[in-house]
């Protein structure tokens, strides 16, 4: 499987973590894959679509954190309801590893390798969907 992982750098330690959870589930199941870089989460999708005849799956990692306005929601519900959007109208899957948290230590907690690390999960839920 080719799989192409489209990661948000935006919280960089976050986004590490959790491109270290995908890739360990990826290289043990042998899976073929590249990581992009979006400048923040708001682009996952409109790079996932720029290569969505390239891949057999993606996955999407990253992470939005609320601050004082109702950003946070726009972000995290438009991008979401993107992805899905792409899934379903390509079916394709993409595995959803975007913390949506209200502080960095939940995001810390959500994107720890040596615990529930949701980049690993992301990737699970992605290659569950291509077998």
């Amino acid at each position: 499987k080719n799989i192409l992982i489209v990661s948000s750098n935006y919280y960089e330690e976050i986004s590490k973590n959790l491109g270290t959870g995908a890739t360990s589930i990826l290289k043990e199941k042998g899976c073929n894959y590249d990581i992009i870089h979006a400048p923040g989460c708001f682009e996952i999708p409109f790079l996932i679509k720029k290569h969505i005849s390239n891949y057999d799956g993606f996955i999407a990692l990253g992470c939005i954190i609320k601050g004082e306005t109702y950003h946070f929601e726009v972000i995290s519900n438009e991008t979401s309801r993107k992805i899905m959007d792409l899934t379903v109208d390509n079916l394709v899957p993409v595995g959803l590893g975007i913390l949506t948290c209200y502080n960095f230590d939940q995001a810390i907690a959500r994107s720890d390798i040596n615990k529930k690390n949701k980049g690993r999960e992301a990737a699970l839920a992605c290659l569950e969907l291509l077998n």
